[in-house]
């Protein structure tokens, strides 16, 4: 029994060592907003991130991430969270985050969007249709920004009445 259970916990320890200090600030924040649901009462651990996406451009860095939780055995509100254990065969919920980050030295979200719900539930096409979408709008989040205006750009677009 100590075997799966040591195992699965040197997989998060590597799973959260591969990860970029952007990606690690997404999980964190993704397990914040989780336990922020009122229909939430235990508190839920990073069980594995199943997939993950960081792309630079000028406008910012975005960061896409699909990771598993496991429900644990302590309350949401449990004072001492890093000694709570996973219970088996409890909710196991699926989360899609995908954040904009500008490009500072401190980066800020510009946008985000996640999804969190039974595993089955982000396999829906019409679920996965609407976060691909949502991810599609929060990746372009900044670029407007970037894009170049100069004074006078538009004095043309309507004629003037003669």
């Amino acid at each position: 029994m100590r075997l799966p259970v040591a195992l699965c916990l040197a997989s998060v320890a590597l799973a959260a060592a591969g990860q970029s200090p952007l990606q690690r600030r997404v999980v964190k924040d993704v397990l914040d907003y989780f336990h922020s649901r009122s229909n939430v009462h235990f508190f839920f651990k990073e069980q594995a991130v199943e997939a993950a996406v960081e792309r630079e451009d000028p406008s910012g860095t975005f960061v896409q991430l699909r990771l598993n939780l496991a429900q644990t055995a302590c309350g949401k509100r449990a004072p001492r969270r890093h000694s709570c254990k996973t219970v088996e065969n409890r909710r196991k919920p699926a989360c899609l985050a995908c954040y904009k980050f500008d490009g500072g030295d401190v980066p800020k979200v510009l946008d985000k969007y996640h999804n969190c719900g039974p595993s089955h539930h982000l396999a829906v096409k019409e679920i996965r249709q609407r976060d691909e979408a949502e991810c599609r709008a929060v990746e372009e989040a900044g670029k407007a920004a970037d894009t170049l205006y100069l004074p006078g750009m538009y004095a043309f677009s309507k004629g003037l009445p003669a």
